[in-house]
């Protein structure tokens, strides 16, 4: 028989995937492996019939350009019951697998670590190597390097969004949009900036005052104050749905939404609409103000997540699948996969990019204070200043507190 790797993606799916997939496949069985993919993510792992199939030319060829993911995915994470009970090591034994080709984010990296330890353990020698994803673009990765799947993403997103805004100049209303990024605002920045959104909301932004509710409201009602003032009636807020993560659940309890609740009694915030939460709140908010405003929620989301690749990502994640080849004859195990800017392949170690008191990879954050950051702040976004506030008075009685430096203390 001949030697094998095996292929498999965790998480949820990102643009590219299937790039990455397809490059591997094809790049492996040119040198005469067998490339087998394995359906359901780890899940598959820890059963005794796992759902898994052969790649052949035909198949790699035809799904390369593909958004989704044609490895179905999960979220399973082995347990150590699950290690000592369940861990099917006959199919690597089987099919002489020789490699095992991961696909995710840090914890399906950090899981491919335990299984190639516990292959060595069992006198099963396999190399692990890692290829990270994952469209809030937040992994550290050397040289600000962009996650694959983030610009499409971004790009479909600034399609939804770019449509929204015309629908909002068209009706002469507001639009509250939502983007995905639990830990950053890599996304709602990328999408309100390419759409000229008079307000974007993104938890970095709060780097000298504490998150709060009246806050995130405060800052949407600036910008409609201030285009308000401008003498135009439409807009639209871009707010990342990371800045609501980073909420107290008190705070979240005091809205008065409803909930469901975790094990540990915290909101389940990840199960609602962060644009609707938003734009319900805001317009209680401006309703008591006097100011009438129509306004509607529009999420971006899942919507991104399976979007066809753009070039550039087709080039970077076929440049990552062929890097998992030629890592793999260097003799690198252990690692991911990285293409620095001038295009060159290297292993990167979660060693080199983890916290060393917890292990964890920590997200990497939007840096604000970027020239191309500040520009959208300072040049893009319309908000209330100090020098709007006699305009601004004939709808608010304290402009000072719609002011948007005041609010973010800068």
């Amino acid at each position: 028989m001949r030697k094998s790797i095996l292929i498999l993606a965790g998480g949820g799916p990102a643009p590219g995937i299937n790039a990455v997939v397809a490059s591997i496949a094809k790049t492996f069985m040119a040198k005469g492996f067998r490339v087998l993919g394995l359906h359901g993510g780890y899940k598959g792992l820890f059963s005794m019939d796992p759902d898994y199939m052969q790649f052949d030319f035909r198949l790699a060829d035809s799904i390369f350009d593909r958004g989704g993911s044609f490895l179905r995915m999960s979220r399973y994470k082995p347990t150590e019951t699950d290690y000592r009970e369940n861990f099917n090591l006959r199919f690597f034994k089987d099919h002489d697998i020789k490699l095992l080709v991961t696909i995710g984010g840090d914890d399906t990296a950090s899981t491919a670590n335990a299984i190639e330890k516990f292959l060595e353990a069992n006198k099963y020698r396999i190399s692990s190597i890692h290829v990270p994803k994952t469209i809030d673009n937040d992994l550290p990765l050397p040289e600000n390097a962009p996650t694959f799947g983030f610009y499409s993403a971004a790009a479909s997103g600034t399609t939804i969004a770019s449509t929204v805004y015309e629908d909002a100049k068209s009706s002469g209303s507001w639009f509250i949009v939502s983007a995905m990024g639990r830990s950053a605002g890599y996304l709602a920045l990328e999408i309100g900036g390419a759409c000229h959104y008079p307000m974007i909301i993104i938890p970095e932004m709060f780097n000298r005052t504490e998150i709060t509710l009246d806050k995130i409201l405060n800052l949407g009602i600036s910008s409609i104050l201030k285009r308000k003032a401008m003498g135009i009636d439409y807009g639209a807020i871009m707010v990342s749905e990371g800045v609501f993560h980073k909420l107290g659940d008190k705070e979240l309890i005091d809205t008065g939404i409803t909930f469901t609740y975790d094990d540990h009694g915290h909101p389940e915030l990840g199960k609602i609409s962060k644009a609707q939460m938003f734009n319900d709140l805001l317009d209680a908010k401006l309703e008591k103000l006097g100011l009438k405003v129509k306004s509607r929620p529009v999420e971006i989301g899942y919507e991104v997540r399976c979007s066809d690749p753009i070039a550039f990502d087709l080039m970077y994640c076929s440049q990552l699948g062929m890097g998992v080849y030629q890592l793999y004859t260097e003799g690198h195990t252990g690692c991911m996969v990285f293409v620095d800017e001038r295009g060159y392949v290297t292993p990167l170690f979660l060693k080199g990019i983890q916290d060393p008191a917890t292990g964890k990879i920590l997200p990497r954050a939007v840096d604000i204070t970027t020239d191309r950051s500040r520009a959208i702040f300072d040049h893009l976004m319309n908000y209330v200043t100090e020098d709007d506030y006699d305009s601004v008075r004939a709808w608010v009685e304290n402009p000072a507190e719609y002011d948007f430096r005041k609010i973010l203390n800068w």
